[in-house]
């Protein structure tokens, strides 16, 4: 360090100076460049597609339109007001959406964090003091008198990193990449709240039909057990018929309170992802006729369904982040050099701070290189190309499972067509068979059980067909998801103000 008397402007022009030179100083980017991976995946399993009609059938035939995307709000497909407003306030109040957008907004702050290391760091620093100088103490002659006085100063220091390796512009790649995989994950909570809520509308009006269809044969079974009772009273049927007939009854009652938990389950889950308390808001009284099961079932094509799910890109961006985190690794055992620059300026008085005072200014360069870290610094690029290897591995093997996902759903959703239709049939044939029966048991043809084993039979077949009904609507909502649900404009437009 040297004192000079020099005045301050000129000082400082000097430290800017440097500080434009630091910056103006760029080296290479050491580490591996990241090159999107490519799928080997080409085609979907078609065979199992649905047909566009089932023969003869008059459920709604839904197609397959190759090349087609899912539209953001793909709900209104299904053509349901009361689904349209519950889904508006899930994207408005769910909590686990809340939490997403705050974890990109975390990631992308420290974006801007780690972007900073880029730039010169410059501080400014004042002090005040009241000091005494033994001069006597100093000098040896008991002469000199101490000294009190008062000291102010003021300076600025410039420090400088330079990125010669690129170890921090791979360490702003890998926070870009994270933060990538937090936009794709907020994508995949919306994707999921939609989609479940939706599941619960349809259960709820699934288990409502359900148990309607439950009442109706309870109906059925009081007033089987009245005409039994009558027909006990002139003696055409025994004490023993009235008993099965009560039996039936108690075990068709016994149906009820499972369906009611599970209508209350759905109901509490639909509240919790609207963001409320179940005992704070209810849920819409869904019905199965108020949905219209779209038609039009799109499905993307292969190359760019790897670009639409948001597990397959937060999985590409997770590889990303991996990437350049071995250029960070890299970069370590590289040398490091510094660049740094301070003025200060010292006065007796505060007004006499920023004139032509006596000044110290100080501009300096060092660098450090490795040279012996017990191979840390080796181990650690080892590692980082070991989890760059195990994060393509987990990319590939969520494009499979996607893949496998798709094909599933284009089955099941063929199989769900043929079932609907089916159990269609077999809750007409059930119908046709008790009214048959009944009209026999009236005229004393058949006995009391052979009426009671066609009640039975027609009941399983009405659950049957009303649980294959919702299960074709959910398959229909899981491939919206599995071709990634569209956009989420109606996200971005439901988010609070920053």
């Amino acid at each position: 360090m040297s004192n000079t008397r020099k005045p301050a402007p000129a000082a400082w022009r000097g430290m800017v100076l440097a500080a434009g030179i630091a910056v103006a100083v760029a080296g290479c980017t050491v580490g591996p460049d990241f090159v999107p991976p490519t799928s080997e995946v080409a085609s979907y399993d078609l065979a199992g597609a649905p047909p566009p009609a089932v023969p003869g059938s008059p459920e709604p035939p839904q197609r397959i339109a190759l090349g087609e995307k899912v539209s953001a709000e793909w709900w209104r497909l299904l053509h349901s007001r009361q689904l349209d407003d519950v889904l508006r306030q899930a994207i408005a109040g769910n909590r686990d959406l809340a939490a997403a957008r705050a974890n990109l907004a975390q990631a992308q702050e420290t974006v801007k964090e780690v972007t900073a290391g880029l730039f010169p760091q410059i501080d400014a620093s004042g002090g005040a003091s009241r000091q005494k100088v033994d001069f006597a103490a100093l000098s040896g002659l008991k002469s000199f008198p101490d000294t009190v006085f008062n000291l102010f100063s003021f300076g600025g220091t410039i420090d400088y990193a330079l990125d010669l390796a690129g170890g921090t512009r791979r360490q702003i790649e890998q926070q870009q990449a994270l933060a990538e995989y937090q936009n794709h994950q907020l994508h995949a909570t919306y994707l999921t709240l939609t989609a479940n809520a939706a599941a619960q509308a349809i259960q709820i009006a699934a288990v409502r039909a359900q148990i309607a269809a439950v009442e109706g044969i309870i109906r059925d079974d009081d007033q089987n057990l009245r005409l039994t009772r009558d027909a006990m009273r002139i003696g055409t049927v025994s004490e023993i018929d009235v008993q099965v007939a009560a039996s039936q009854l108690a075990a068709d009652r016994a149906l009820l309170s499972p369906l009611r938990q599970q209508l209350s389950v759905a109901r509490h889950a639909l509240a919790i992802l609207v963001g409320k308390s179940p005992g704070t808001w209810s849920a819409p009284d869904f019905d199965l006729a108020e949905f219209e099961l779209p038609r039009e079932l799109p499905l993307s094509l292969p190359s760019e369904l790897v670009h639409q799910r948001p597990d397959i890109l937060a999985a590409e961006a997770q590889l990303h982040a991996a990437s350049a985190d071995v250029g960070v690794a890299t970069a370590l055992l590289y040398p490091r050099v510094t660049l740094s620059a301070s003025l200060t300026q010292a006065a007796l008085a505060p007004g006499d701070i920023f004139g032509d005072q006596e000044n110290a200014w100080r501009f300096g360069a060092g660098v450090t290189t490795p040279i012996f870290h017990g191979g840390e610094l080796q181990a650690q690029k080892h590692a980082a190309e070991a989890a760059l290897q195990a994060a393509r591995a987990r990319y590939e093997q969520t494009v499979l499972l996607s893949f496998g996902q798709v094909a599933d759903l284009l089955q099941g959703l063929a199989h769900d067509a043929q079932l609907v239709e089916d159990e269609r049939n077999a809750t007409a044939a059930a119908e046709s068979s008790l009214r048959l029966i009944g009209i026999a048991y009236r005229a004393g043809n058949v006995n009391i059980l052979q009426t009671l084993d066609a009640e039975r039979l027609r009941e399983r077949a009405v659950l049957s067909y009303l649980q294959a009904v919702a299960q074709r609507y959910r398959d229909t909502l899981q491939l919206f998801v599995a071709m990634g649900g569209g956009g989420f404009e109606a996200l971005e437009a439901a988010a609070p103000a920053p």
